[in-house]
């Protein structure tokens, strides 16, 4: 699996050492990689600050990109989706990434939902419980139609978000 974090939207804003969070961040992923073995990619804002180029590296086996002074995080994933054809999992809470990223047929997951498995992950819990509610932000981050067909067959979007989420 190909996963894609807005890493600055997965952090939050509750820090008041973004840069410490950020490190944290990073530890905790290598941790998650190693016991899920994810091709994995972590993308943070240098809008305001950073350099005039966009800068990558890997850390534990993850790709971590630093997008250079006036580009958002937002752009660069945009960028990797259309790009790279592949199905990406692309964590994020942010509606417009989210939207973007169903149409490019890949698979938007909240931030808070992958944090959830993050932690279970790091907690070493063997198996992570599969709450079908997980499941329900899709109605949140977008408007879906009712769809045709039995009413008891889950729709494209909610299959393959269920598909993903047991494979995270």
């Amino acid at each position: 699996m190909h996963i894609i974090i807005d890493g600055y939207n997965l952090i939050g804003i509750s820090y008041k050492n973004m840069d410490k969070a950020r490190e944290e961040l990073i530890d905790h992923l290598i941790i998650y990689k190693k016991a899920k073995n994810h091709d994995m990619t972590v993308v943070f804002d240098a809008y305001k600050q950073g350099y005039n180029y966009e800068y990558s590296s890997f850390r534990g086996g993850i790709r971590i990109i630093y997008t250079r002074l006036g580009e958002s995080a937002d752009e660069v994933i945009k960028r990797l989706i259309r790009e790279i054809h592949r199905e990406w999992v692309v964590i994020t809470s942010d509606r417009d990434i989210a939207k973007y990223t169903w149409s490019m047929s890949s698979i938007p997951v909240p931030s808070n939902i992958f944090w959830d498995i993050l932690d279970r992950t790091l907690q070493n819990v063997p198996d992570i419980a599969k709450d079908k509610d997980e499941i329900d932000y899709i109605d949140d981050m977008q408007d879906i139609k009712p769809q045709k067909g039995s009413a008891y067959k889950l729709s494209k979007k909610h299959r393959a978000l269920r598909r993903i989420m047991d494979k995270l």
